[in-house]
């Protein structure tokens, strides 16, 4: 029998527990009574989507910085809403020491967990996804990764916004489909359109409508400056004048919404193969026993049974 082709899921861990944490009960804890609610939630999403879409390889990505300093240092307002003090993120007391869990038990299955130093999920994403030989399933919630999905390259996203096991497939067709634009030219659109969720502003008066226009006629948000500048008659003049009240934030709001595709991501073992067996079977023996996860580990470990056969 042949192989069945190769595949890499990429998960943006955070987006995933974050959704864990808040769709499954928190009354589902530990026998030391601490909650873990995220973890085995995440477990039951890995084993569902490794089912569902039999990947050859998986990827968990972590927040190292979730707010990075060169984002902040173009637009201050960069999820400064999300602050809990100085600059750590608001985050639900009961997740805080999930989020170790998680990463431990990752560990022990032999999942790898990259986080890089001075850099969000999303970026390590952006850049293990571009230099990906094999296709790319990103799984998350975020719209942002809508910027990397690309036919030619065999990107697409894995959208839970309607649940895990209810995602949407990204392509560019379903890109040009939702928002009237090119399916590679997500980026430039949610650069005019901004979002509040992040504290970007975006231009002032410019929705979806007029940022889809905009990012069709032209192109991309460079050829957009460029006519503007050459004073293009046929840009209809209340865009051309908020477009260019907004020229500081359009100078710099690239950076903050471009997915860093550059990081200096570890090499990973095996080239992160879905492990055949625990990378340590004695430790999430451990772990599962603390921390009561016999049942999601159990769906996890069949699942990946499954596809290393």
């Amino acid at each position: 029998m042949a192989a069945p082709p190769e595949k890499l899921l990429l998960l943006d861990t955070p987006s995933l527990y974050f959704r864990a944490f808040f769709g499954v009960p928190d009354s589902i804890t530990a026998p030391d009574g601490t909650p873990v609610n995220a973890v085995r939630g995440l477990l039951d999403f890995i084993a569902r989507l490794v089912t569902d879409r039999t990947p050859t390889h998986l990827v968990a990505a972590m927040d190292a910085d979730w707010r990075p300093e060169f984002r902040v240092r173009a637009i201050p307002s960069y999820k400064a809403h999300r602050v809990a003090s100085g600059d750590e993120e608001e985050v639900p007391d009961p997740l805080v020491p999930q989020v170790a869990i998680i990463e431990d038990v990752l560990a022990a299955l032999g999942v790898p967990t990259v986080g890089v130093d001075g850099y969000e999920a999303d970026d390590v994403i952006g850049t293990v996804a571009t230099r990906s030989r094999r296709p790319v399933d990103v799984v998350t919630g975020d719209r942002d990764l809508f910027q990397l999905v690309d036919d030619a390259r065999r990107v697409r996203v894995l959208y839970t916004a309607r649940g895990v096991g209810r995602h949407d497939v990204v392509d560019e067709a379903w890109v040009h489909a939702k928002y009237g634009i090119p399916g590679t030219a997500y980026a430039d659109f949610a650069t005019l359109r901004g979002d509040p969720s992040d504290g970007l502003p975006g231009v002032p008066g410019v929705g979806e409508k007029t940022a889809a226009a905009l990012v069709t006629r032209y192109g991309s948000l460079a050829a957009i400056l460029a006519a503007l500048d050459a004073g293009d008659t046929a840009m209809p003049a209340g865009a051309r004048a908020k477009l260019a009240a907004a020229r500081d934030y359009l100078e710099v709001a690239p950076v903050v919404v471009a997915v860093a595709t550059d990081v200096p991501v570890p090499t990973l073992r095996d080239e992160a193969r879905i492990p055949a067996e625990p990378a340590d079977a004695e430790r999430l023996l451990e772990l599962s026993g603390r921390w009561g996860l016999e049942g999601s580990l159990n769906r996890v470990l069949n699942a990946f049974g499954a596809v290393t056969g």
